[in-house]
């Protein structure tokens, strides 16, 4: 396998950093513009393969702001090459959408002394998918709206998640925050939120902060207090990681911004507009951090999950 030109997946990290702050610069979070559209009659979820498996970290961001931008009803995305595979045909005139790869491979190095070392290589890639709207032929369920599952069964099913993670959650107040210290969750009484839907959004943000302490992800926050640019790098995961978290149990997010939170919108233009790879960190963090709350999970199947 060949190394990927250096300036290529450079300008891969530049076009889709470019993308996701013009976006925020019009004062939208990409990550919650799905539930904007008209669509939430249709279930939420994430972006989904043609084989119904969810689309994870940056892609999720990307697909669900082309959604959004070409006015999509369906969640499932494939390659050119699938849709044939399926009876399908795109059809012409459409464009599809780049989505990326990345992942590594081991490279045995010899050192002048001739010892031999083992490299860890990084690659990025990217290929082409379509939305199912866009493809002609494809059976049935492909189009096919699943029906919304009732409003509280559904908290009930949000509720029951975040207890199996053993959290401590307490409330009280009218903040909600990880109190990184002393290891816990404050949130406000639920009657203090807009819905049931809100508290789980909030209480999915406050949760991925939970995920960083030393014991669980040990993500860095030490400088969480001090650093207004590393406190912005935690907030953006933490956003991201609630709307993965929400997407997956059929909860749409909270949109509007919370005060707290809308003030962190010029810090994460300047993280963006200084690292083009901040994005891509950010949503692997969150994308980690949903793994890890769904491994707490007692019926978390690790091959299923593989």
């Amino acid at each position: 396998m060949s190394r990927q030109p250096s300036n290529q997946r450079s300008d891969i990290y530049s076009r889709i950093t470019t993308r996701i702050i013009a976006d925020l610069e019009q004062g939208v979070r990409p990550w919650t513009r799905p539930w904007t559209t008209g669509q939430a009659a249709s279930e939420v979820s994430r972006p989904l393969r043609h084989n119904g498996q969810p689309y994870t970290g940056i892609n999720v961001l990307l697909l669900w702001s082309e959604t959004i931008a070409r006015g999509f009803a369906s969640s499932r995305w494939m390659t050119f090459r699938q849709a044939i595979e399926l009876g399908g045909a795109v059809r012409k005139g459409e464009t599809g959408t780049t989505v990326v790869f990345a992942s590594s491979f081991i490279r045995t190095e010899t050192t002048e002394t001739g010892t031999e070392i083992e490299q860890d290589i990084p690659f990025l890639k990217t290929y082409t998918v379509f939305n199912a709207d866009q493809i002609a032929g494809l059976p049935y369920r492909f189009h096919e709206i699943a029906p919304v599952q009732d409003p509280m069964r559904r908290i009930g099913d949000a509720g029951r998640f975040f207890a199996n993670t053993g959290a401590l959650i307490r409330h009280g107040g009218s903040a909600a925050y990880y109190a990184a210290i002393r290891d816990y969750i404050q949130m406000p009484c639920l009657d203090a939120f807009r819905d049931d839907a809100a508290y789980v959004a909030v209480l999915s943000h406050e949760m991925t902060h939970w995920t960083g302490a030393p014991r669980r992800l040990d993500r860095d926050l030490s400088r969480y207090a001090k650093d207004r640019s590393e406190r912005a790098r935690e907030e953006l995961i933490a956003e991201l990681g609630s709307s993965f978290l929400c997407a997956d149990l059929g909860i749409a997010p909270e949109l509007e911004p919370r005060p707290d939170h809308a003030s962190y919108l010029d810090g994460w233009l300047k993280v963006l507009g200084n690292d083009k790879r901040a994005i891509f960190s950010a949503a692997a963090h969150a994308q980690r951090a949903v793994d890890y709350l769904h491994s707490l999970q007692p019926e978390f199947d690790e091959e299923a999950a593989a």
